[in-house]
């Protein structure tokens, strides 16, 4: 039987033949979706805290940073390199100079050996891209942009402030430079059912991506989605952990069988999350979904149709 599904870890071995370990960082960027540019507030789910490490401080420099979280994970293995991964916001929205300072400054780093940047699919101005491009030939870069759902209705009710199709472009036009580029999607998002995302699997195959992350829909304090469920909860369905197991075994056998799939879940912290709460680890999840999936005889790419 084929493998169950691309693993990233595996994928990182083709590259490294060391063990890597992203470090997040927060690089003071902020987004188009929050400042005016396209809108104000920013997408309805989004929370940043929930997903910035302790050292990931915008009043320390990315080389703090990187320092910090290097002491935090070299206990464990000592011989351990790094990807510096730009995570928090919008990080290719900004001034080329300032974004190839912070990007240099990561690289001069010891023990940086590449570059993990998110960002959307709006902000990948041609100047920027032929930069990266450059970037790629001499180190590891792996470009990440925010697709978060395929369908138009979906993205313009979470305030998203890009289509389908400017995500397709971007992935497209990024791709075309020989640079690795992963997309993020969030299962569950309110008016989509299983059916609904389970379709979605066919139109993010179709994009030249590298890499797949997609995680549950998160209800986080402090989110206009958290008020919006408030008033109306029958606007959501927030999948319990049985059927998100479900969800994601119909979806991963409908994926591209080449993809790389980096994550299936996502932790925010306790103090944040409203719901679904499954009190479940990372690892925890994916032990889950490969029981389930070796039950099912499932395997990614096994309804895949090209």
């Amino acid at each position: 039987m084929p493998v169950l599904y691309n693993e990233f870890p595996l994928f990182l071995k083709r590259y490294f033949p060391y063990k890597v370990q992203k470090i997040s960082l927060n690089a003071g960027f902020t987004c188009p979706n929050r400042d005016g540019t396209k809108g104000y507030g920013g997408c309805t789910y989004c929370n940043n805290q929930t997903f910035n490490p302790d050292y990931c401080r915008t009043e320390k420099s990315v080389a703090q940073q990187l320092a910090e979280g290097k002491r935090f994970f070299a206990h464990k293995y000592p011989e351990m390199k790094y990807l510096a991964y730009f995570q928090a916001y919008t990080n290719t929205y900004g001034g080329l100079d300032e974004l190839k300072r912070k990007y240099e400054e990561a690289l001069a780093v010891d023990d940086v050996v590449g570059l993990v940047i998110g960002t959307r699919p709006d902000c990948m101005p041609e100047p920027l891209l032929r930069y990266l491009e450059e970037l790629n030939r001499r180190t590891f870069l792996l470009v990440e942009y925010g697709i978060e759902s395929t369908d138009d209705a979906t993205l313009r009710r979470i305030n998203r402030g890009h289509t389908f199709g400017e995500a397709a472009e971007a992935v497209e036009r990024t791709a075309a430079c020989g640079i690795l580029t992963g997309g993020h999607v969030i299962l569950g998002l309110p008016g989509e059912t299983h059916e609904h995302i389970v379709r979605q699997a066919a139109a993010v195959s179709s994009l030249p991506l590298t890499t797949l992350k997609m995680h549950q829909l998160q209800l986080i304090r402090g989110t206009r989605m958290a008020a919006e469920y408030e008033q109306h909860p029958e606007d959501f369905h927030l999948f319990d952990v049985d059927e998100y197991v479900e969800l994601v075994a119909d979806y991963v056998q409908h994926l591209r069988p080449d993809l790389v799939l980096e994550r299936f879940v996502s932790q925010s912290p306790k103090e944040l999350l409203i719901a679904p709460d499954w009190g479940l680890k990372n690892y925890e999840f994916n032990h889950r979904l490969q029981k389930r999936m070796k039950e099912l005889g499932a395997y990614q790419g096994k309804l895949y149709v090209n």
